[in-house]
């Protein structure tokens, strides 16, 4: 088939041209020609801006892309523009989405009222009434990371532009918190820093311990889109690409130890005791689990890289890469001080627990 990519030269974009490449598709990325990508010779390359796209109509009409994958849509504008530029041309449109659609998305941040969210959360689970689930200013720090994203950013709208129009067969895909090589959040990085000073000890607010989310390799998250690109059973469906299991941050703090080879404690301290710069605001009783069994069953879809495998890469990556260090985020005479100080407040006589490094 012919495949275009919007944005293909990203974090995730790279290993989805690749996988598609490799099945023998024509593939080819449109996108600004800042970031190179390393792709295969065979995949071509057009230069626009997305945020422009009916400008480039012409030239991305005479590619006949049978199918698009957008992987950097962010509102309702972009995607209009996106359904109106292939109409007529292409048979598909691919439009990555995002887990924080749902209504438990926005319990967590404090924005929807009423009760928890039952989980796991499915295709079907209810999507929240609140527009705009992140902030101003957190989207203008997102925007210094994620250029593509606009002021307008929210994949619910994204969704019902693309899935319903009448004369263009849509499918989205909902994606979990992506880890791995590239990450432009460098989601491990303040853990495996910590490892690799040899802290004694890494915090967490106790009621973030708790916390589960769902989280999936980048090379893995690329295959599900490859899959679902090619496969016809994936026309007009919604799927959640995520981990099978979504771990709380305690267990995947103690993973990310293992494969690190740091051998320190785990502690789980109250939030008056937890440092400034450690502390949580999102409402971690809304857990934010979602279940990906609609895609492995529909699509017979299994990640190709094993987790340890995933978090070693990831974690070779960080120490290679790392990001610009801010100081204030690795306070850690503050971090000391609010062990002793917990420590000192523990009146049962027991033993913080050790980080269990067992192999599962």
């Amino acid at each position: 088939m012919n495949i275009l990519l919007i944005g293909g030269t990203g974090f995730i974009g790279p290993h989805v041209a690749r996988e598609l490449a490799q099945q023998g598709h024509n593939v080819t990325v449109y996108h600004r020609g800042e970031s190179p990508g390393c792709m295969p010779a065979s995949v071509r390359r057009i230069t626009g801006d997305r945020n422009n796209l009916l400008a480039d109509s012409n030239k991305l009409r005479r590619e006949s892309p049978e199918v698009v994958i957008d992987l950097i849509l962010s509102g309702r504008r972009q995607a209009k523009a996106l359904m109106e530029v292939f109409r007529g041309v292409a048979r598909r449109i691919i439009a990555l989405s995002s887990g924080d659609v749902y209504r438990a998305a926005g319990i967590l941040h404090g924005l929807e009222p009423g009760g928890l969210q039952p989980l796991p959360l499915t295709e079907t689970s209810e999507l929240r009434s609140v527009s705009n689930v992140y902030p101003t200013e957190q989207i203008r720090r997102l925007q210094k990371v994620f250029s593509w994203l606009d002021d307008e950013y929210d994949k619910i709208p994204v969704e019902q532009t693309v899935m319903g129009d009448p004369q263009l067969i849509g499918t989205v895909l909902r994606l979990p918190m992506v880890y791995g090589p590239g990450d432009p959040l460098h989601r491990t990085f303040p853990y495996v820093k910590r490892m690799d000073d040899r802290r004694p000890a890494i915090l967490i607010q106790e009621e973030a311990a708790s916390w589960r989310a769902p989280r999936g390799y980048v090379e893995n998250v690329a295959a599900a889109i490859a899959r679902a690109a090619v496969s016809s059973r994936a026309e007009g469906r919604i799927y959640n690409i995520a981990e099978p299991e979504a771990f709380t941050e305690i267990e995947w703090v103690r993973k990310i130890a293992q494969s690190a080879g740091w051998c320190g404690e785990v502690v789980p301290v109250p939030r008056d005791v937890t440092p400034e710069h450690l502390r949580v605001s999102h409402n971690t009783e809304q857990h934010w689990v979602m279940s990906s069994a609609r895609i492995r069953e529909e699509l017979d879809f299994q990640e190709p890289v094993e987790p340890a495998v995933a978090l070693a890469r990831t974690i070779a990556w960080e120490r290679e890469n790392p990001p610009p260090i801010d100081p204030a985020q690795f306070d850690y005479a503050a971090e000391d001080s609010a062990i002793a100080k917990y420590r000192d407040c523990t009146t049962t006589g027991a033993r913080v627990p050790e980080l269990d490094v067992r192999r599962d």
